[in-house]
C-alpha cells in the first residue's frame, strides 16, 4: 500500500493539509499525520482549528514512506523549517530518490532553504519565492518536476492533491475521486 506523511506544526494552513489528507485517503492511500509539537498529538492551525495527529515525530520510521507533505501557512511552513528532525528526514528522503511535496509558504521556506529545489520547476504563495534559490517559479497551482510537486497556496489544495494521488495511484483513480467530489463539474462552470 501506498504510505505518506503528512508533517503539521502549529500554524499550518487548514485547507492545505485537510484537502490533500481527504484526497488521498479517498484514493486508498494509507496516511499517517505527523505533529512536529514536542510531546503533542494536538496541533492548532493558522485559524485556531485543532487537530489530533495520529503520531509524534519520534515515534514515526518514515523508511517505508512514498511521499512526504507539508502543508504551508505561516507561522506552520516556519515551524516545520526549525525542526530539525524534519529537516533531516526530507534530506535523506530526497536523497533516496523519493518524492516530496510541499505547498504554499512552505515549498519555499522549508525545501528552497533545505536545497531541494535547486534546478527545478517549483511554485509557491507568491512572495515566497525568494526563498526558493536556484529553482525556476513557474506561478502555477501546482508543479511537478521529477520527484517534487509544489502547489501554489490555498486555492490549489483541490488540483495539487489530485495531482498527487495521480502520482501515486494513477490518472484514472485521480479523475475518479476528482468526479465524485464534483470537482471537475466545479470546473467546468
Amino acid at each position: 500500500m501506498v504510505r505518506v506523511y503528512v508533517f503539521l506544526a502549529n500554524g499550518f494552513e487548514d485547507v492545505e493539509a485537510l484537502i490533500p489528507i481527504d484526497v488521498l485517503r479517498r484514493g486508498g492511500v494509507d496516511v499517517t499525520t505527523v505533529s512536529v509539537v514536542e510531546d503533542s498529538q494536538l496541533v492548532e492551525s493558522a485559524h485556531g482549528v485543532q487537530m489530533f495527529a495520529d503520531a509524534l515525530f519520534d515515534d514515526c520510521d518514515f523508511s517505508d514512506a512514498d511521499l512526504l507533505l507539508l502543508p504551508g501557512g505561516m507561522p506552520g511552513a516556519s515551524n516545520l523549517y526549525e525542526h530539525e528532525g524534519l529537516c533531516a528526514a526530507l534530506k535523506a528522503h530526497a536523497a533516496k530518490g523519493r518524492r516530496l511535496a510541499a505547498i504554499c509558504a512552505a515549498p519555499g521556506v522549508v525545501l528552497g532553504q533545505l536545497g531541494l529545489l535547486q534546478g527545478r520547476r517549483a511554485t509557491c504563495y507568491p512572495g515566497f519565492e525568494q526563498f526558493m534559490a536556484g529553482a525556476t517559479y513557474t506561478g502555477d497551482l501546482f508543479t511537478t518536476d521529477g520527484t517534487i510537486t509544489t502547489g501554489e497556496g490555498p486555492a490549489a489544495a483541490f488540483p495539487f492533491a489530485y495531482e498527487l494521488l495521480a502520482l501515486l495511484t494513477n490518472r484514472q483513480t485521480s479523475d475518479q475521486i476528482a468526479e465524485g467530489m464534483r470537482f471537475k463539474h466545479l470546473m467546468e462552470k
